[in-house]
């Protein structure tokens, strides 16, 4: 199976260069942020690493308030 989206660097990355990076696909290639979205967990489906989810940026830890 062949993705029918350009790979953001023009080759398919190695599954651990695509489980570090935040985008796999070229940007330019989508009109919305949603298909955008689809189409990167998608390609990330297709390479056998794990889809990226929404609260992934939010840290587990609570955080210190801030001094004073």
């Amino acid at each position: 199976m062949d993705i029918k989206y350009k790979w953001k660097n023009g080759a398919q990355p190695s599954r651990d260069e695509a489980a570090r990076r935040e985008s796999l696909l070229d940007e330019g290639q989508f009109t919305s942020k949603e298909d955008q979205r689809l189409a990167e967990d998608n390609a990330r489906k297709h390479l056998g690493v794990p889809t990226r989810t929404p609260d992934e940026d939010i840290p587990v830890l609570p955080q210190a308030a801030p001094p004073d």
